[in-house]
């Protein structure tokens, strides 16, 4: 393993990584070296055994991101040097529909979360004086309107700038933030517009490299951005998208 992408002595935290995209983050960030901590309100169980079977070293804790302040307490001391912010929710409805519960139960999980999960996590770096990484998970409606996730669009463009903004603040005191914006995935989340003919075909037609994302080629971006090779990579939302936004 080349020592510009090697994650050894690096302890990660992986938000919502039961599953899907923070899953394949999770057992790549292992694979690369990592010691590996899966946050969710979920069980992990099935990650932790992915992560073994590949001689990885983690363990779970379970966090509730539905209450932003749920990792308030959780870096203080334990050596953390990586962040992956993957835990999100979407509520799928017309606009003329979104009722007051959904819009915040989306922005607390999906931005407030991503927020003081990050400013916790800088403050014990800033404590002991270390560098460290942290990866957003942001959205193609990081860019984009989509239609009926109008409170999930808003906290995905949130997310973008959010990113931008903590890595201006933080650059310099040895903190990288950047995010990554999946294209369409292969995931929980998606699984109404795969199982939709009409809406998959029509998204099928416009990806130019002609097939849904799978959570390992998002995995890979966020391997790189969290490595020693990204050390000069700031503030950057990384479409990993099959080209749809070249379209």
């Amino acid at each position: 393993m080349s020592a510009r992408f090697s994650l050894s002595n690096r302890k990660a935290l992986v938000t919502g990584a039961n599953t899907g995209i923070g899953q394949a983050i999770a057992l790549a960030l292992a694979e690369e070296g990592a010691e590996i901590v899966c946050a969710g309100r979920s069980d992990c169980g099935e990650t932790l055994d992915l992560i073994a079977q590949a001689g990885g070293r983690a363990s779970q804790v379970r966090l509730d991101f539905a209450d932003p302040l749920a990792a308030a307490g959780l870096f203080e001391g334990a050596g953390f040097d990586l962040l992956v912010n993957n835990a999100g929710i979407i509520r799928r409805d017309d606009s003329t529909d979104v009722t007051e519960a959904d819009w915040d139960a989306v922005m607390d999980v999906d931005l407030k979360a991503v927020f003081f999960t990050s400013q916790a996590f800088a403050r014990a770096l800033f404590a002991r004086g270390a560098p460290g990484k942290i990866v957003n998970i942001a959205s193609l409606l990081s860019f984009q309107g989509g239609i009926r996730v109008p409170a999930y669009t808003a906290a995905k463009h949130g997310v973008a700038g959010l990113t931008k903004i903590l890595a201006n603040e933080w650059a310099a005191r040895g903190i990288n933030v950047n995010a990554i914006a999946p294209g369409y995935i292969e995931t929980n989340n998606t699984q109404a517009l795969r199982e939709d003919a009409d809406r998959s075909r029509s998204i099928l037609e416009r990806i130019p490299a002609g097939r849904w994302g799978r959570a390992s080629d998002i995995a890979g971006a966020a391997a790189f951005l969290c490595s020693p090779a990204a050390d000069y990579v700031h503030g950057t939302v990384l479409a990993v998208d099959g080209g749809w936004l070249a379209r």
